[in-house]
């Protein structure tokens, strides 16, 4: 059995850590103080039409103070320089970020060893409603692993109930998520509404930033089709919401700089011209300061 530290307990960290314990491991949580209180007091309890209904004791503190086999930091990229204050650099034998974007990849290799930071990505639709409260609404819970390491996180989390795939290229596996995420992001939070609504309401922005995206994964060593990541688009349930969307509606922090300043960045430093995102970016980037003020 593996010792796992969980740095960030919300939809995906919770879900993730309560499988691992499920399965037999010691998981600490990494969390701020009253959500570490929740955890220690009440464990976490999952909803999940895919694993079940079930709780799961959970051991909770404010930062990591021993080594553990494998960090799995699942913090929103907005919260992430705060989080990582919680783990000192040689706190694991490995690190997964499982999160949005594909710039946190650079922070995490300045503060930790580059090789004991394994490439991660996820795809699951989970919330945490509550502290300590993971619902998970879909059937589909699939992490990708690249590079050193990876076999054995994917083990790991395969043990545990999770689909695990192990791909041969970080860079893929970034821009392969991204280049579906980005487009429903940007269009279900611009539109104020789920993907089937979006979609008919910013159809124009959709296919153009899925257009953009395309050729910048194209251009990162992606084989990326464009007509493909339309077509699964358009296969996604109308109700979905994007987890940007989630964010926008309960009033946080939105993850704009790690997915759509990721685009932008990037079509900068390749000279692939990004307009359509940057409009969309614009927009939301308005929108979100009228909010806070």
């Amino acid at each position: 059995m593996a010792n796992v530290a969980i740095v960030g307990p919300g939809g995906v960290g919770g879900l993730v850590g309560a499988l691992l314990a499920r399965a037999g491991h010691d998981v600490l949580y990494v969390a701020r103080p009253e959500t570490a209180a929740r955890l220690n007091a009440g464990g976490i309890e999952v909803h999940s039409v895919r694993f079940g209904n079930f709780t799961v004791p959970a051991a909770a503190v404010e930062a990591l103070g021993s080594p553990v086999d494998l960090c799995v930091v699942a913090t929103k990229a907005t919260t992430l320089p705060d989080a990582l204050q919680r783990v000192p650099a040689g706190g694991a034998d490995l690190i997964l970020p499982l999160l949005n974007g594909v710039d946190h990849m650079g922070v995490l290799r300045e503060r930790y060893p580059a090789a004991r930071v394994v490439a991660g990505s996820i795809r699951v639709e989970s919330t945490r409603t509550a502290p300590g409260r993971i619902e998970h609404t879909s059937q589909f819970c699939l992490v990708e692993v690249a590079g050193d390491g990876a076999e054995t996180v994917a083990a790991l989390l395969g043990g545990a109930g999770l689909d695990v795939a192990v791909r041969d290229s970080e860079s893929e596996l970034l821009w392969d998520k991204l280049s579906m995420l980005a487009p429903l992001a940007l269009i279900t939070t611009a539109a104020r509404a789920g993907v089937g609504t979006a979609r008919e309401m910013r159809r124009d922005d959709l296919v153009d930033i899925v257009a953009e995206v395309a050729a910048l994964a194209r251009a990162n060593g992606c084989r990326t089709d464009q007509e493909a990541v339309l077509g699964l688009v358009d296969q996604i349930p109308a109700p979905m919401k994007s987890s940007m969307l989630r964010d926008a509606e309960a009033g946080r922090p939105l993850e704009l700089d790690a997915i759509g300043g990721a685009i932008l960045r990037a079509g900068k430093t390749l000279g692939i011209p990004t307009p359509a995102t940057e409009r969309v970016v614009t927009e939301l980037r308005q929108r979100d300061n009228a909010a806070s003020h």
